[in-house]
């Protein structure tokens, strides 16, 4: 390559393509676009139920994540919302805390 050319800088190209993104609001016409076509529901819980985020929800998020823009892609209207599925086991253990409940007997003995 020779000393003219100009070398590529993928963090300032991805700035770029972000700053062109936003500016054009693309994700908001990319989900418009699909307003009448056939439905993709994609259920997702809080994932910080019982704290704040940390390493282990980057996995979880990343797939949920690419799940919605892979069926957007497919040309399905995917609402990206956040779901109330209380992510059980966590939520009960945070509550029986809560209420001093040692043993799942105590629970049928709750008022």
């Amino acid at each position: 390559m020779s000393e003219d050319k100009q070398k590529l800088s993928l963090p300032e190209q991805e700035e770029k393509i972000l700053e062109f993104w936003e500016r054009n609001k693309i994700f908001e016409k990319s989900v418009e676009q699909r307003q009448k076509a056939k439905r993709y529901v994609f259920y997702d819980g809080p994932p910080f139920a019982t704290g704040l985020p940390h390493y282990g929800h980057i996995l979880g998020s990343t797939v949920k994540d690419l799940v919605g823009r892979y069926f957007t892609m497919k040309g399905y209207h995917v609402r990206r919302v956040w779901g109330w599925d209380g992510h059980g086991l966590p939520i009960e253990n945070k509550v029986e805390g809560e209420l001093e409940i040692k043993r799942k007997k105590d629970i049928e003995h709750q008022a």
